[in-house]
């Protein structure tokens, strides 16, 4: 890891072991913004709650959640975030034609208006802070209440976790950047 040491087994506290060897069963592996985040157990164990709670259990599609996180990884440069989320984004139904348009920071060509939009105001609120009401209403339009709630939540989310993968210089497992 970037600018902190690994994580030593040896010098966790009774906290930190618990959470830890709960990533471990589910993941086979501690690193990422978890390791980071370890470092402050009851951070660690509520993040990985809500990046649970956003992978399985919210009514926003899988794909439109790997569309947010990979816009806001490329937005960021956040290269772990990438490299964990392309394969996910291409399983669960994103074109390769949008992934590669949006790792060339270019807006890609879709066929699929809830990507677009979803595209839309995940750039908007990565980049203002704030949402327009032309998006604002074409998000609820589309989605609803609860669902917007998730998406917009779910944007800030993996905002933190791209500035917690740049803050800490997290590095990526084969030490290959994928985003230039």
């Amino acid at each position: 890891m970037g600018r902190l040491p690994d994580t030593d087994e040896t010098k966790l506290s009774s906290e930190q072991r618990r959470i830890y060897e709960q990533i471990m069963r589910a993941r086979g592996h501690m690193r990422g913004p978890f390791a980071v985040w370890l470092r402050n157990p009851e951070l660690c164990e509520n993040t990985l709650k809500l990046q649970e709670m956003f992978a399985s259990r919210v009514k926003l599609e899988r794909r439109l959640l790997e569309l947010i996180i990979l816009v806001s990884a490329r937005l960021a440069t956040a290269q772990y975030a990438w490299f964990i989320h392309e394969p996910h984004a291409l399983k669960f139904g994103i074109s390769p034609e949008i992934i590669q348009a949006i790792r060339e920071r270019r807006t890609p060509e879709f066929t699929r208006d809830d990507e677009r939009l979803v595209y839309d105001i995940t750039i908007e609120l990565n980049t203002t802070r704030s949402l327009s009401d032309a998006n604002y209403k074409r998000g609820m339009a589309t989605f609803g209440e609860e669902v917007m709630v998730e998406l917009v939540s779910a944007i800030g989310f993996y905002v933190m976790v791209a500035t917690t993968l740049n803050a800490f210089a997290v590095s990526v497992p084969t030490g290959k950047e994928p985003l230039g």
